[in-house]
């Protein structure tokens, strides 16, 4: 996302762009801040980077099961 300054003020394609991205961004950074504050998401365990990836991969999708599976237990069957 562009940020606002006072030198050089946002465009009107700029304040759109904003938005579009904001409806998908608020996601991804929920993802982010869950595991930053109960996973230590903020550090690399390994050397390398695609160990890494391949270590968020499972973690995003141990997190999507979790939430799941909270929602289906809300639910009526």
């Amino acid at each position: 996302m562009r940020k606002d300054n006072i030198n050089a003020k946002l465009t009107d394609f700029e304040i759109k762009r904003n938005k579009a991205i904001s409806k998908y961004r608020y996601i991804v950074e929920q993802y982010f801040g869950i595991s930053h504050l109960h996973d230590k998401g903020n550090k690399a365990r390994f050397p390398t980077m695609i160990k890494n990836t391949i270590d968020i991969m499972f973690r995003q999708f141990a997190f999507n099961l979790k939430k799941g599976a909270k929602i289906l237990e809300v639910l009526p069957v």
